[in-house]
């Protein structure tokens, strides 16, 4: 890949994950909710999700997928409940103190599941990067180096912007602590989780 094309590709990259998604708004309330630390395993989740639908594409099962209805709704649906579900968890969450030297108590490995659930139930990753990254294959080059270099590129952008909003997120949690207000936060995110499976269901392959 030259660099021309790799610098085009890259651009692409940062447009994609500066996106807000469900992926955004996990970082982005994992940040406020347990503090910077535990919150970057949770991107290491979102990776991992991310780095299994990167791979399918290049065994070019992703081209598979996003051409089959069955598959898409199948991946879509499971999306929807788990998005709606986490909404309908933060709704139900008690107020607690968002902190950065006190966060919330909870295992980092749910926080990386649950990362990783994130990522896997969006089919619109893989739609998204099946289009991508053909665009920017040179057929007369190695198709793997390329794929591997893309997904690199990716991982990295993605995970570097997901730490900007972790710790943009962990900085303005040290100065919410009326009750109230985080009573707030819980309904804000908990409406945004459910918005974006009400994307997700809107959503056609």
């Amino acid at each position: 890949m030259n660099i021309e094309i790799w610098i085009a590709y890259f651009s692409a990259t940062i447009i994609y994950s500066l996106i807000p998604g469900s992926g955004t708004i996990n970082s982005i309330n994992n940040g406020m909710v347990y503090g910077l630390r535990k919150s970057v395993i949770s991107i290491l989740g979102l990776q991992l999700g991310l780095a299994f639908y990167i791979v399918l594409i290049g065994m070019g099962v992703g081209a598979v997928i996003s051409q089959s209805a069955i598959a898409f709704t199948v991946i879509k649906w499971v999306g929807v409940t788990y998005l709606i579900w986490l909404g309908i968890k933060k709704f139900q969450e008690n107020t607690i103190t968002h902190s950065v030297s006190a966060p919330l108590e909870t295992s980092e490995w749910r926080l990386f599941r649950k990362a990783i659930v994130v990522n896997l139930t969006n089919p619109k990753t893989v739609i998204f990067f099946a289009a991508l990254l053909p665009q920017f294959l040179n057929p007369t080059g190695s198709q793997n180096l390329q794929i591997i270099q893309m997904g690199v590129t990716t991982i990295l952008v993605d995970t570097c912007v997901m730490l900007i909003y972790v710790i943009l997120a962990a900085k303005l949690s040290s100065y919410i602590q009326s009750p109230r207000i985080l009573k707030k936060l819980n309904r804000i995110f908990g409406s945004m989780f459910i918005s974006c499976g009400i994307l997700l269901a809107a959503a056609k392959a």
